[in-house]
């Protein structure tokens, strides 16, 4: 299965901080343009840049903002001035994740200890000016508030391999689902969307593989039965379809918002391997399944065992696997599994 949208002139759309595709509007007139997000993911994404800052009406340069008071319910401050601007911000947050909600975003780029745009470990001063404990950011934090199933990460994060690899696949997956649901989908098709993302879904948690297929199991019944599906369920995604849906989008992205392992790559390879064991010989699958423990152990990245899978997919061409999402989850010019 293709990793992008179903529509091909369709892109990734993205939320991002102003700053990190070069827009000077940092507090001190410069920015922070990140080389990953604006040359290599760039060409597959259409950018949707957000300044909160300026946005409210401060100017660049302007003098610093911090976060100050209780980590829970931080305000945020002018440093030099003491103007405290935590209304004006909420306000504004509140508007823009309203609006961004209808654009039909599949994910979202925040610059890192930013007092409005930082997702982790953002300082929060005591009020006598000394560094104390961390929060979120004004704006990041109701952005995940307000869109709760939306990729949120930061670019400082996106430094480490296997964070950006994850952030990647949900952002594609949420791509997907977002195609799959305006597309006005059946009870069978939520069936066959979800036999293509299951593989994918299993190497990030086991749990979320059951309890989504439970969620489907009887739709592919009335799929297969349509006199036992309730008229409303077999005339589009209506109640009670339409809250099936529902949760399964919630369910599908908390799915792959849980980090994948090497252990549970591994055993998705080895479940994928299982699928040729008739047409190898006995040399082949020793060679398969010494790749896949190499990669179990570290010694090799995902890339290595799986474009032998995806070779053996090609070569033999088995039906469940034709439509596997697990092996093309997002383009391979991104190079996303040689660093994983």
């Amino acid at each position: 299965m293709n990793a992008m949208p179903e529509r091909e002139s369709e892109k990734i759309r993205l939320g991002v901080s102003s700053c990190l595709l070069g827009a000077a509007v940092r507090y001190d007139g410069g920015h922070k343009k990140d080389a990953f997000l604006t040359d290599t993911l760039g060409p597959f994404v259409e950018w949707v840049p957000v300044c909160p800052e300026v946005d409210i009406g401060l100017a660049v340069p302007r003098d610093t903002l911090r976060l100050v008071g209780d980590k829970r319910a931080p305000r945020l401050v002018v440093e030099k001035t003491g103007e405290d601007l935590t209304d004006r911000m909420r306000r504004f947050a509140l508007a823009k994740a309203r609006e961004l909600e209808t654009l039909g975003l599949h994910g979202y780029v925040l610059k890192r200890a930013s007092p409005s745009c930082g997702l982790f470990r953002v300082r929060v001063h005591r009020q006598n000016g000394v560094p104390g404990t961390a929060a979120r950011g004004l704006y990041a934090q109701t952005l995940v508030e307000r869109l709760p199933t939306l990729p949120v990460e930061e670019e400082g994060r996106l430094t480490d391999a296997a964070i950006r690899e994850s952030f990647i696949e949900r952002v594609f997956a949420a791509a997907r689902w977002r195609s799959f649901v305006e597309r006005t989908p059946g009870p069978g098709d939520l069936v066959r969307f979800h036999a293509a993302q299951k593989l994918a879904v299993l190497a990030h948690s086991p749990l979320h593989y059951t309890r989504l297929g439970r969620l489907v199991a009887g739709l592919g019944d009335a799929d297969r039965h349509p006199s036992r599906a309730p008229q409303a369920a077999r005339r589009g995604p209506g109640p009670p379809h339409g809250e099936t849906l529902t949760r399964y989008g919630a369910l599908f992205m908390e799915a792959l918002a849980v980090r994948a392992t090497r252990g549970r790559h591994a055993n998705v390879l080895q479940h994928l391997a299982g699928f040729f064991k008739r047409e190898l010989d006995a040399t082949a699958r020793a060679e398969l399944a010494d790749l896949i423990h190499e990669y179990r152990r570290g010694l090799v990245p995902l890339v290595v065992p799986l474009t032998l899978v995806k070779h053996y997919v090609r070569r033999f061409r088995p039906a469940d696997l034709a439509e596997q999402v697990y092996l093309s989850p997002h383009p391979k010019e991104l190079m996303l599994r040689n660093h994983v």
